[in-house]
């Protein structure tokens, strides 16, 4: 369950609540009593990829290195991409 950020718009409390993701955005407030007060906040994630090997490999086994290719103009890696937004 994700740890959600809180808060209350009428007195500025802050809160923080482990709920699940299909809890309400907004609840009364705890120390003023405003109905609807504590509105969501909008916090970092605590989630991160560290380390080699995610995408290729493992970590045991270091990934080869990228191809060189000639710079060229345009987006997208240059077209060498091959999605709609290539240059």
């Amino acid at each position: 369950m994700p740890l959600y950020e809180y808060r209350c718009e009428a007195c500025g409390k802050p809160e923080e609540k482990l709920e699940s993701l299909s809890a309400p955005q907004a609840h009364a407030c705890p120390a003023c009593g405003a109905p609807e007060g504590m509105k969501r906040q909008i916090s970092v994630s605590a989630f991160s990829l560290v380390g080699g090997g995610w995408f290729k490999g493992s970590a045991s086994e270091p990934a080869s290195p990228a191809p060189s290719s000639p710079a060229s103009s345009g987006g997208c890696a240059g077209g060498a991409c091959g999605c709609p937004f290539a240059g």
